[in-house]
This record gives structure tokens, sequence and C-alpha cells, in this order.
């Protein structure tokens, strides 16, 4: 064997080729597994190009690993997991994880792992001090009560068990919230950290979430609202954790849920809950959910309301404080469709950069991802020069992001006025520095803006509204925000009457609509540099003003 450990050549197996992906599907369903998600995955074959060994690494933790029976006494697992730690290094990660079947324990702790976690079929392990680490900064948030919580978004329900909660506990008993840190969900962490915090002010101490409760590590098929037999070892493994581990750097003895009547994993879960956790010294209280005539309000209600373009529903079904979160989501969507959607003369889209040289679509994305954070801060400032300084904080952000480039100056300004809780108009003049008036008689953005979106209100809005399930109806909306527009993104690149020009075209193609004279439109215009990135920023503005039922 000795020979062959010197010949070991690991080699990743593409799994984008699908050939190579059924072959290590068989080979793990061969050894009692099933291919889950990973960002590489590495195998020792022999001469006949059959999989004696594999594995795979998904971000930090080390997943599908197998090997061969004919091999098993080779010594692969070894040099295997070590070329994945390696890997994993090379990636950033140097805390690695593992689930794993008991049998392998002594492999790995060979290796300098240790068991965070056990069940009867798997067990979770790790290679660094991560949750030794976050169980120091625990210690620091003594509680006697726990709540774990997605609030995705943060809803009257969640509010209402954490008041509940408060309840239970006498008044000397401290609640703390771990937020799900899993970014899973439409709503980032830091926004729903956020929400907890604005909505439980004065009830509960919220702490970072972490890598060790609900998350890709712990418990991957939550994410997925798939009851199986795999999510029940998960859920062990997730309970075993916190009963462990958690529970005891807080100081806790009890941990709060909602009672769960529509999601039986989430239900099965709290079963578990109320079964294990007794065992490590903390008592399960399941709080009866919020409900109203339409049912228990949960997130999924929200989350559904927004899909539907039922935001006052959305509303009424959160706390005052989610509501500039449930705006920015609705924002972000909105600056999304307009980019998803192709066709568009001179601009990026998903079809390509149109006009621009400087950007593309993956830029746009980042320059989106850049300012979505400071949107709520919009929705909450107290005057006009607090949002200007929240508008130029984004603007920094997104110069870092997409590398100097422009990409969302336009729809920051527009989408600060839509969020400010204000009037649009009277904000505007707060804001403009007189630049409307340098360009006296151009009815661009800032005009649009002084006059309070008239045209968007009057025109535009209605017009997409009747359209915005047929097939071009965003493409014809912006044709019309086009032929209205003085689009000045338009007359500084090609100059006054060429943006004239320009908006007399985009009218008569609505008015002789092709998706073949449209795309002819588009490659002159990207032939010409002829950007209408004004009207652009006012199609995502009508999308957004759509979205949360202005009529």
């Amino acid at each position: 064997m000795m020979e062959t450990f010197e010949r070991l050549e690991i080699q990743e197996l593409p799994l984008r080729v699908p050939s190579v992906r059924r072959k290590v599907e068989d080979f793990l369903g061969r050894n009692g597994l099933r291919l889950e998600e990973v960002d590489l995955y590495l195998g020792v074959l022999n001469d006949d190009g059959d999989i004696l060994a594999a594995g795979g690494l998904c971000r930090d933790i080390i997943k599908c690993i197998a090997v061969s029976e004919a091999a098993r006494s080779a010594g692969f697992s070894v040099p295997l997991i070590s070329r994945l730690i390696s890997e994993a290094a090379q990636r950033g990660f140097t805390n690695v994880k593992v689930f794993t079947k008991p049998e392998n324990r002594s492999v790995f702790e060979s290796l300098g792992f240790k068991v965070l976690a056990q069940a009867p079929k798997a067990i979770l392990m790790e290679n660094g001090r991560g949750l030794e680490e976050y169980c120091r900064y625990l210690r620091s948030h003594q509680a006697e009560g726990v709540v774990v919580m997605n609030a995705n978004p943060f809803t009257l329900g969640h509010q209402y068990l954490l008041e509940q909660a408060s309840v239970v506990l006498p008044e000397s008993g401290r609640i703390t919230v771990i937020p799900v840190k899993e970014d899973r969900s439409r709503f980032p962490y830091s926004a729903r950290k956020e929400m907890i915090r604005a909505g439980s002010e004065g009830l509960v101490d919220v702490v970072e979430g972490s890598d060790y409760q609900v998350s890709s590590t712990t418990f991957p098929t939550y994410f997925l609202k798939n009851l199986s037999e795999a999510s029940e070892t998960q859920m062990w493994l997730d309970i075993d954790l916190f009963g462990r581990h958690i529970a005891p750097a807080l100081g806790a003895k009890v941990r709060f849920v909602g009672t769960e009547p529509n999601d039986p994993l989430t239900a099965r879960y709290n079963a578990m809950m109320k079964y294990l956790l007794p065992e490590y010294g903390v008592r399960v209280v399941e709080v009866p959910r919020l409900c109203d005539a339409e049912g228990a309000v949960s997130a999924s209600r929200v989350r559904a309301c927004l899909a539907n373009g039922e935001f006052s529903v959305a509303s009424a079904l959160t706390p005052s404080s989610t509501h500039p979160y449930l705006k920015t989501y609705l924002a972000v969507r909105a600056l999304r469709s307009e980019l998803d959607t192709p066709l568009k003369p001179g601009l990026v889209g998903p079809d390509g950069p149109g006009a621009h040289r400087d950007m593309d679509y993956d830029v746009m994305l980042r320059g989106i991802d850049a300012i979505r954070p400071f949107f709520p801060r919009m929705g909450q400032a107290s005057s006009p020069e607090e949002l200007r300084q929240v508008g130029l904080a984004a603007e920094r952000a997104m110069m870092t992001a997409t590398g100097g480039v422009n990409t969302h100056r336009g729809a920051i300004f527009a989408m600060a006025l839509a969020l400010y809780p204000h009037d649009i108009a009277e904000t505007a003049a707060s804001l403009d520095d007189g630049r409307s008036k340098q360009r006296e008689g151009i009815r661009g953005a800032m005009q649009m803006a002084l006059d309070g979106y008239s045209d968007l209100f009057c025109r535009w809005l209605p017009y997409y509204q009747a359209r915005k399930w047929l097939p071009n109806g965003k493409q014809k909306t912006l044709l019309l925000i086009m032929s209205e527009l003085d689009d000045t993104c338009i007359i500084s690149r090609v100059g006054y009457e060429r943006a004239q020009e320009v908006k007399r075209e985009a009218q008569a193609l609505r008015e002789d609509f092709s998706e073949e004279k449209l795309r002819a439109m588009c490659e002159r215009y990207a032939a010409e540099g002829i950007s209408p990135g004004g009207a652009a920023d006012m199609l995502a503005l009508t999308i957004f003003f759509e979205s949360i039922e202005i009529h």
C-alpha cells in the first residue's frame, strides 16, 4: 500500500460535466450517501477511472466523504481530507466543519477535529476554535431565556412571541434573541437583525448570530423546508449543539418557540426540542401564535403579500419599525426588475451592456448590493439634511463596490425621495443644489422630482399598471418615459438636439411597436453611445411605486 500512497493523485471531479456528476452520484449512492451542494469535489481514481475515494467542500464544510469498499484499507481518507482542509484555507476558511458518520470520528480526530454535536446517525465536528470563541462572546450576554429567530421579516407575530416570553420569566429574567445568521432569506441578516432590535426595544437583548444555530452547517434543510430522515438528523445535531454549548454559555434555562400550525418541519423541530432539551436542563415553552381573521401572523404571509402587490396588508402584519425594510425589499426588487429587463435601448441588461463600456450586468448588481443597506436609513431619516448625508454615503459605497463606476447615482436620489416619508416636491426642493435652475426648460429627473413626480403618477404608473403582465410591458413603459423625459444622461452624451430626436423616436416606436424594431433601436443606440439612464431610473421608480399600491 505504501507504493499506492506515494503515487496518490487527488484530482478535481468537475460536477458541471454531466457524465462526471452521474459517476459521483452513483459512487455516493453505493456508499449510502447522496450528492449535496458543494463548491469543489475531489477524488482519487484508479487507472480505469473508477472513484476510490472522494469528498467535497461547500464554503467551510467538508461534505460527501466516501471511500469505496475495495479501498477502505488503503489509507485514502487522511490525505483526501487534508487536501480539502488546505483548499478551504486557500479560500479563507481556517475553521473547517464536517458532518460525518460516528464511525469516522477517529479519522477526523487524528486531523485535529473536535466533536461539536452528536446524533444517532451523525456527528458534527470542527477543527478550529470557532464555537469556543462564540461561546466566550455569549458569556457576556447572560440570559435566562433564549429565542432563536429568523424574522424574514420581523412581524407582529414575532413581537408578540417576545412580549409573551417576557411575561413568562420573572422581572429579573433576561431574554436573549439569537438571529439566524444564514443569508438564505429574502431579507439579509443585517436587515433582519436590525428589524428585531427595532421591534423589540426594551424587551430583549439581541446578540450576534453564528454558524452554530439553524445554519447551513447545523440545519441546512431548514432552508429547504423538506421533512426527511436527513432533516431529522440535522435537527438533532442543531438541538444537541444548543443544549451542549449555547445554552450553558448564556446560562439559559428556557427556550421560547412559537407554535407551528402550518410548517411540518418547524413543528417537528419544536417537538424534538421539547423531547431533547430537558436533558440539558433547558425547558421549552411554546407560545401560541398570534392570529387574525386570516390565520397565523407569519413572515411567510408577509412575503406572500409583498409578492402579490399587497403592501398595505403586509404593513398591517408588521410593526412600524419593519416598514422601512419592507420598502427597501421592494425598492431593491424594482431596481433588479429594471436591470433584468432585456431589450432596453442603450441600457445595461441581461442581454448586454448597451451603450456602456465601463459597466455590465455584474457591475450593476454590485451597485445595487452596495446601496441596499442605506435604503432603510433613508426611510428613517429625520430631516432632508440627514437624508442627503445618507445618500452621499450610499454613493460612496456604490463607487467603492463598482471600482469607481457610477451605476446608480440617479437611482439613489430617486429612491431617497420615494423612501423618505415626507412630501416629494418639498424634499426635492430642500435637496436641490441649483442644478435645476442651471438647466431651465429641461424636464429632467430633478424637475420631475420638484413637480412631485406628477408625470409618473398621472401617466407612467397607470400605463405600467395596465401592461405590467404583458410580454413587453416594461419595454413599452420605458419608451413612454423616454418620449417624455428630458434625459440628462442622453443630453450629456450626445447633446440636446439628439436627445429631442430620441424622444420622438421612442414615441414613434411605442405607437408602432414591434420587437424587431426595438432590437434595431437597441443596436443603433449602443453604436451611437446613447444611454437613457434617467429613464431607466424612472422605470425602476415606477415599478417601485406600483409595488406599494400608489394608484
